[in-house]
């Protein structure tokens, strides 16, 4: 269980502005080793932005990002590789490459991380595949053969190809039916818990942050304005958080019970 001082993420004074648009200022996030934790806000409050930040991809105007206690932000680009074998990313969707199969993906980041014999490889990219709950014959077909839940499965054996420490999910669940939505909350947990991954993940979806999140961050404001479990978000009064968390949508998925403890 993550505890409140073993943070893996943190993140101080963050600014990211496009032109003159400023999406953040000031922000800061810990991340609790060993959590998965919700990010969730309006639209255009920079959630999949954090995330690019975090992993190296957007660099920040201003502000500290370190994970496992190192600066991404001032990093060698030695140091940034070793740091990056330690994390995986899953984009919406998957983000597959379409040329490639299933496994071919799967190996990819192996191939540009590990030096291991082909046939090493190959097993290691099947056992992956196996784990996020594909059929064996899925490993050699391409992404368009795929359906869209099945992507988001490679998407994430992917992801976990290296067997990070941190996997970061931007929005997972968008697209899924609520029952392959479900099954991939599941997926989720289950990996985390057998992996002992800590879990950053983008999304919009309520049944997930109720199902697998032990604690949520909303982004509003350029910043993090809150961040807690799921019952501190149902007390806190701001107009956003409100309407997010105790609205028709939050009723469908937590319940009239949850909502009405504190509405």
């Amino acid at each position: 269980m993550a505890r409140d001082d073993d943070s893996i993420i943190k993140v101080r004074g963050l600014k990211k502005s496009f032109g003159t648009h400023v999406v953040h200022e000031g922000l800061d996030l810990d991340v609790r080793r060993g959590e998965i934790i919700g990010i969730v806000g309006g639209s255009g409050t920079g959630k999949s932005v954090l995330l690019q930040q975090i992993v190296g991809l957007l660099k920040p105007d201003a502000g500290r990002i370190e994970v496992f206690g190192e600066s991404v932000r001032d990093t060698s680009p030695d140091e940034y590789r070793r740091l990056r074998r330690r994390w995986g990313v899953m984009f919406q969707d998957g983000a597959l490459f379409s040329s490639l199969t299933v496994r071919q993906n799967v190996e990819a980041p192996m191939r540009e991380q590990l030096h291991l014999p082909d046939d090493l490889r190959e097993t290691l990219a099947g056992i992956k595949v196996r784990m996020v709950g594909l059929p064996e014959n899925a490993q050699d077909k391409y992404p368009s053969e795929l359906s869209g839940g099945m992507r988001k499965r490679a998407g994430f054996a992917r992801a976990i190809a290296l067997d990070p420490e941190i996997v970061f999910l931007d929005e997972p669940t968008a697209g899924l039916d609520p029952i392959g939505a479900a099954a991939f909350d599941r997926l989720i947990g289950q990996l985390q818990s057998a992996l002992g991954l800590t879990v950053f993940m983008v999304t919009h979806d309520l049944d997930s942050l109720h199902a697998i999140c032990d604690r949520v961050a909303v982004l509003a404001e350029k910043r993090v304005l809150a961040v807690g479990t799921m019952a501190e978000m149902l007390k806190i009064d701001h107009p956003w958080v409100r309407e997010y968390f105790h609205g028709p949508r939050a009723r469908a998925a937590l319940g009239p019970d949850a909502t009405d403890e504190v509405g």
